[in-house]
């Protein structure tokens, strides 16, 4: 179709964080379900301890860090 070509989507990365991700966005699962978020910008798990996994809800921040001796 004619007109305007897409722009690419931007995934934006946080070491410490989600993915960043510009929707809507559609997410294929491990067992091949697919996911879908119609918002503006979804985050996206990576530390696998949200419990609306593949969605952050910010489970990451309660995570206790290592002290060292």
């Amino acid at each position: 179709m004619p007109g305007k070509p897409e722009r690419p989507r931007r995934v934006t990365v946080d070491r410490e964080g989600p993915l960043l991700v510009e929707g809507p966005v559609e997410v294929v699962l491990e067992d091949g379900t697919v996911v879908a978020s119609r918002r503006f910008r979804a985050a996206i798990c990576t530390c696998r301890r949200s419990r609306t996994y593949p969605w952050c809800d910010t489970s990451h921040r309660r995570r206790a860090r290592r002290e060292t001796t």
